[in-house]
Order: C-alpha cells, then sequence, then structure tokens
C-alpha cells in the first residue's frame, strides 16, 4: 500500500488525504469515514475514491490493510549482527580466502588504472574504497552511476573492482561485463561465489553473510566485511607494489 503507483494517481484533495493519513496511521484506523472526511476538509466520496486508488474496495478494507501495515512496521526486530561478524572473520581465516585476497592485492598493486564501480550502498562503499586506496597512492576512480561510459582504450593492466551485495542487480552486471569487454580485468566482493558477477569476473572475493531484507525491501545486509575486505586489499596492495 502506498506505492510510487498508487500515489501517481491521486488528485490534489486526494493527496491531502494521503497526507494526513501517513501522519496519523493509528488515529485513522479507529476513525468513522464521516470523521475522517471532517478532519481533512473533504467529502466522504473523496475518501471512497481515495481507497479505491490504494487498490480498496472501501474504506472498511482501508483501515483493515492500515492495520496491518502498522503491525508489519513495528514487527521489523533489526538482529544484533555480532555473530555474523565472528562467522565472517572465522571464514577468511583459510587459505583459499587469503589467496583469493593476496591475488586480488597483486592486480591492485600491478594496476595501470583502478577503476571502483557499485550502485546505491555499494556505490558509497566505492566511494570510501577510492579514497582509501588513493590514500596508499593507489589512486583509483570511483563511479556509482550505471550510464556513465566505461573507457574503451586502457592498458592492459586496467582494473575494475566492482562491489555488489548481491552479485545479480541487471544494471551493475551489464556495466561489469562491458568493462570486460573493453580489456579491464574484472575484480569483484560480493556475499556469493555462485552469484552471475562472481562468475564473470576475473578475480571474485565471497564473504558469505546472509542477505537481509526489510519487509519494505529495503537490504539491511551487513557491510562490515566489504570494509574489512577493502582495508586488507589497500594495505596489502601497498605492501607488494613498495617491495618491486
Amino acid at each position: 500500500m502506498f506505492s510510487y503507483e498508487q500515489v501517481q494517481r491521486l488528485n490534489d484533495l486526494e493527496l491531502g488525504v494521503y497526507h494526513y493519513v501517513l501522519k496519523n496511521k493509528e488515529r485513522v484506523t479507529t476513525m468513522k469515514i464521516r470523521t475522517l472526511a471532517e478532519e481533512v476538509h473533504v467529502s466522504t466520496t473523496t475518501i471512497l475514491n481515495f481507497c479505491h486508488k490504494m487498490d480498496c474496495a472501501g474504506y472498511a478494507e482501508f483501515k483493515v490493510r492500515l492495520h496491518l501495515l502498522i503491525e508489519n512496521e513495528n514487527d521489523e526486530a533489526v538482529p544484533d549482527d555480532t555473530a555474523l561478524m565472528l562467522t565472517f572473520f572465522e571464514k577468511i581465516n583459510t587459505p583459499k580466502f587469503k589467496e583469493q585476497i593476496e591475488l586480488s592485492a597483486r592486480y591492485i598493486a600491478e594496476a595501470s588504472e583502478i577503476y571502483i564501480y557499485g550502485v546505491g550502498g555499494s556505490g558509497i562503499l566505492g566511494q570510501y574504497a577510492a579514497r582509501y586506496f588513493s590514500n596508499f597512492n593507489l589512486y583509483a576512480t570511483h563511479i556509482s552511476d550505471p550510464f556513465y561510459p566505461v573507457p574503451k582504450k586502457v592498458g592492459k593492466k586496467a582494473i575494475v573492482l566492482v562491489l555488489s551485495v548481491t552479485g545479480e542487480t541487471g544494471m551493475v552486471l551489464e556495466q561489469a561485463n562491458q568493462y570486460k569487454q573493453n580489456g579491464f580485468n574484472v575484480l569483484s566482493i560480493t556475499t556469493s561465489a555462485d552469484s552471475t558477477l562472481a562468475k564473470l569476473s576475473d578475480i571474485a572475493i565471497s564473504y558469505y553473510v546472509p542477505i537481509e531484507l526489510k519487509k519494505s525491501l529495503q537490504n539491511i545486509t551487513t557491510q562490515v566485511p566489504v570494509i574489512h575486505i577493502i582495508e586488507t586489499l589497500a594495505r596489502m596492495a601497498y605492501t607488494l607494489k613498495t617491495k618491486v
């Protein structure tokens, strides 16, 4: 309920109802239709039209669905992810994971150009990664625009580090594939080695943390592992580069 498509259908009077309901959800669940109409200074017909545009048969159904929406919002408990972090640090203490990190760091240390790509929350982490790499004289360009042109003329050792929680976001996969076609070595950090992004990458670092989605479909998957991997890569790449 209250999706973008539904709100887009509303006229000015119905938008007034919408704004009032959002600010007074719990009160509205107990209100009679006439009371709500008086509060918003509209007719009961406007209230009914609003309900229909919210895909409800009438005011009674609207109140039931509003009540369920409130219950769902209250039930969205956010779990403590300390146990996940401990499990992650146990998993990375393996020869295979260390080998992936070292190989990725070597690519970064020897890179002629470094690009870091991600959108949404991963884009913010990409910005942090570019700055952190640059602090170690590993100058990196951060790109979060999915429509930004992919460079065509690059050195043989150009790399792009792609960040994605699921490894299945369409626009990210399209860009990663374009980078690969243009001669970049593709490195990725994602939750699963079975993801499409991991499979098309030259090197994929997977941190195997469960993807967490709230009922509102917001992704709240912890990104602590990604930050740890980014910082480890930067430090190791710097060490390798200064030894050359």
